[in-house]
C-alpha cells in the first residue's frame, strides 16, 4: 500500500474534526461546583474546541444540584453534533471515541482498567467527602475538623492515589501525562486546600502536580473572578 493511501483516513478525520459542529458545555459555579470542574477539565484534556455557558447558580434545579438535594446531576452538560450528554463519565467515553489520540484514558489495558474503577469510584462514592467539605475555591478554613466518615473518605482517596503513583510512576497518576482520572481527582486537591487537609508526601506531591496544571490554574483564576451570588449554605466559619 502506498504513502498516500495510508495518510488519507488521518486526513479524513482531521477534516472532519476541522468541519464538525462546535462543542457547548453548560457549567454552573466555577467556585462551588466540582462537577463543572471535571467536565470543563475533561473538554480541554480532549483538545476538542468548545464554548462553555454558564447557568446561573440561583436556578432552583442548579442550586438544588449545588447543595446535594438533587437526585440527579444534570450539570456539566455537553451538547455536540446532535449529543446532549449531561453524566460526567459518559462524556468522556463519547469524547475518548472521538478523540482516542488525546489519550483520556490510558493506552495500556490494565492502567486503562484502573483508571476506569477508581473514575467510577469517584463517581459514585465519597458522599460523606462531599457533604462536610463542599467546593468553595474562594475560602481558605485553617484548622478544619475533618469527622471520621470524611476522614475516611480521604484516606481511602489517598490509597489509590498512593497505588497509582506507584504503579505508574507519576507524576500524574497514570504517568507522565494527565488523565481522565486527574480531572476527576483534581477538585478533591482544591478540597484539601481549602479545608487545611494534610497529605502524606506521595499525595502532596501529587496535589501540588494538580495545582501547577495550567487549565486548574486556569479555573481557580476564573472561579475567584465569577460574579455571582454567594450560596451561604456551603460557606463555613473557621470554628466550625
Amino acid at each position: 500500500m502506498s504513502e498516500t493511501k495510508r495518510r488519507r483516513p488521518a486526513a479524513s478525520r482531521a477534516a472532519s474534526r476541522a468541519t464538525s459542529p462546535a462543542a457547548v458545555l453548560r457549567i454552573s459555579s466555577r467556585n462551588y461546583s466540582s462537577w463543572s470542574m471535571r467536565g470543563w477539565l475533561i473538554l480541554r484534556l480532549s483538545g476538542l474546541p468548545f464554548t462553555a455557558e454558564t447557568v446561573s447558580p440561583d436556578d432552583p434545579a442548579t442550586r438544588a444540584e449545588l447543595l446535594l438535594q438533587s437526585s440527579s446531576i444534570l450539570i456539566p452538560s455537553l451538547r455536540h453534533d446532535g449529543a446532549e450528554i449531561w453524566d460526567t463519565l459518559g462524556m468522556a467515553e463519547y469524547l475518548n471515541e472521538l478523540r482516542p489520540e488525546a489519550g483520556l484514558l490510558p493506552a495500556d489495558r490494565l492502567a486503562r482498567a484502573r483508571c476506569r474503577a477508581i473514575c467510577g469510584e469517584m463517581h459514585a462514592g465519597f458522599h460523606a467527602l462531599r457533604s462536610s467539605l463542599p467546593m468553595n475555591l474562594r475560602a481558605q478554613v485553617p484548622g478544619f475538623t475533618v469527622w471520621s466518615a470524611a476522614r475516611a473518605d480521604i484516606e481511602r482517596i489517598c490509597k489509590l492515589w498512593r497505588d497509582c503513583l506507584a504503579t505508574w510512576g507519576g507524576p500524574w497518576l497514570f504517568g507522565a501525562r494527565p488523565s481522565l482520572a486527574d480531572a476527576m481527582y483534581a477538585p478533591v486537591v482544591l478540597r484539601c486546600r481549602t479545608y487545611d487537609v494534610t497529605l502524606d508526601a506521595p499525595c502532596e506531591a501529587y496535589a501540588r502536580t494538580i495545582l501547577a496544571w495550567p487549565d486548574v490554574q486556569e479555573w481557580i483564576a476564573a472561579a475567584r473572578e465569577e460574579p455571582e451570588a454567594r450560596i451561604t449554605e456551603l460557606e463555613f466559619d473557621a470554628e466550625f
